[in-house]
């Protein structure tokens, strides 16, 4: 369970590489061609979950919460069932397909019934551990870090540095010790998965594609930028939807905000 499956050649990219994954729980597919191609080829099973909805799973887990209901879903396939989980080699004959889910009405709304997810080893990466297992995260780290930890019956925290027991300040504590069995000291703090994106003074921001393609894209960005209203906060999620933001409405501002929690985000820097 893991709301990527890393890439082609690091984290769970490697495990996948080697066929050790059976089923994927996941919000997100891109970055890693290799999952993509198993899962359309009926080489691996992929339970795809909404993001907000896969975290929320998780905390409630780790808070002994079995269920929670949520308007996420609803109307869509995850309500009906049916979603294919596995695919036949032919990449088209589903053999495995979600189940419906249960609905329930609250205060006239119909809310889906999700179940929480809990694990016998929670892996995670935090920035610095004292002795005892008390953490910190930097920035954007603290995404999913903090609900898998508390959801593992065993969780094993990578960390970049290791310091001893009262040099990190009480109130700095992002992670408490009792949440954390193991703490390793990682060998490569690479991160894989970032590139930089700079901001090319007089370029505007270009769909990406050609010829036909562009087109249909762009028609997508435009109808979803009139579901903006002024003043909204809006998670446009990664790639083609976040540019969104060029085609508002006039007198239209709006607050992004990223998938890793960052809210007021703007252009990508320039190189200075």
């Amino acid at each position: 369970m893991s709301n990527n499956c890393g890439v082609d050649d690091w984290g769970l990219g490697l495990m996948l590489n080697q066929k050790m994954i059976k089923r994927m729980i996941s919000s997100y597919v891109g970055e890693n061609k290799e999952f993509e191609r198993q899962y359309l080829t009926g080489e691996l099973e992929l339970e795809l979950v909404p993001q907000g909805t896969l975290a929320e799973k998780i905390r409630a887990g780790g808070a002994g919460i079995p269920g929670f209901y949520t308007r996420t879903g609803y109307g869509t396939l995850l309500e009906d069932g049916g979603f294919p989980i596995k695919y036949a080699s032919d990449g088209k004959t589903v053999e495995i397909a979600s189940e419906p889910r249960e609905v329930k009405e609250f205060k006239g709304k119909e809310y889906l019934l999700e179940e929480s997810i809990t694990g016998d080893f929670a892996l995670i990466r935090a920035w610095r551990a004292d002795k005892l297992g008390n953490l910190q995260f930097r920035k954007s780290a603290r995404n999913f870090n903090q609900d898998v930890a508390t959801a593992g019956k065993i969780t094993i925290a990578e960390v970049e540095e290791i310091v001893e027991v009262g040099e990190i300040d009480p109130d700095q504590v992002h992670l408490p010790s009792c949440y954390v069995d193991r703490i390793v000291l990682a060998e490569d703090t690479t991160k894989r998965i970032e590139f930089q994106t700079m901001t090319v003074p007089g370029q505007k921001s270009g769909i990406p594609g050609k010829g036909d393609v562009v087109i249909k894209r762009e028609r997508i960005v435009k109808r979803a930028a009139k579901e903006l209203r002024d003043g909204m906060y809006v998670n446009l999620g990664i790639g083609i939807p976040t540019l969104c933001s060029n085609y508002l409405e006039e007198g239209v501002t709006i607050t992004l905000q990223s998938e890793n929690g960052i809210l007021g985000l703007g252009p990508f820097p320039t190189e200075e």
